[in-house]
């Protein structure tokens, strides 16, 4: 296994293991009563797994960005294995909004990829005009994305909330790619390091708003 894929794996065990006790404390099972609190939608469970899917997608948009840039023989794997990671978090949404929006929001983070090689490759080739057209295909892109949220779900992801925090993560991904091109590796390991924390206000956000609503 690549080094990189071995932090890779490393950092997302140990976000997944310094999160777990704290979401585990979160939600009562009893009512001030001592009454048994019905949980339908297993909100602990939903707060875990809303964390390790955005973590998981962070890891390998991060392996795709770098593999694609050093023109690395694990890019194809890693491609795919972030494809199933937009596939996993399209399909968090799916029981709570349908299977269509689901299936959009992987679609959408599928487009997002797609862009993201767009721009590397014009960064790389000097094409200021390509990636100008490609950065603002991304940011469309990422409004889709809130847009789609908010509707379902307007009370809990107002655009003026997740529309920041999305546009955060697309400046902190530029960030890195930008750090990475030049290679100036502590910025890049840095960014990283910022867009994990990113990616955990990101799955807080959604799971909160599912639960609220």
């Amino acid at each position: 296994m690549p080094y990189s894929a071995r932090a890779a794996a490393l950092l997302l065990t140990i976000a997944v293991a310094t999160v777990a006790s704290r979401t585990d404390a979160q939600v009562p099972t009893t009512s001030k009563g001592e009454v048994a609190h019905p949980d339908p939608i297993y909100a602990n469970d939903l707060r875990l797994g809303m964390r390790k899917l955005w973590v998981s997608n962070a890891i390998w948009m991060r392996e795709y960005i770098v593999n694609t840039i050093g023109a690395d023989l694990s890019l194809d794997a890693a491609s795919k294995r972030l494809a199933k990671s937009q596939d996993d978090i399209g399909r968090a949404f799916a029981p709570f909004y349908g299977a269509e929006t689901g299936s959009k929001v992987t679609t959408l983070l599928r487009q997002h990829t797609s862009l993201v090689k767009e721009m590397i490759e014009a960064s790389m080739a000097k094409n200021t005009a390509k990636l100008t057209e490609a950065d603002k295909r991304w940011r469309a892109n990422a409004d889709s994305i809130t847009t789609l949220l908010s509707t379902v779900n307007p009370t809990n992801w107002p655009m003026a909330t997740i529309q920041p925090v999305l546009a955060g993560g697309i400046n902190l991904t530029i960030a890195e790619t930008n750090a990475r091109l030049k290679q100036d590796y502590n910025a890049d390991v840095e960014t990283f390091d910022t867009i994990l924390a990113q990616s955990l206000k990101l799955a807080d956000m959604f799971s909160e708003g599912i639960i609220k609503q």
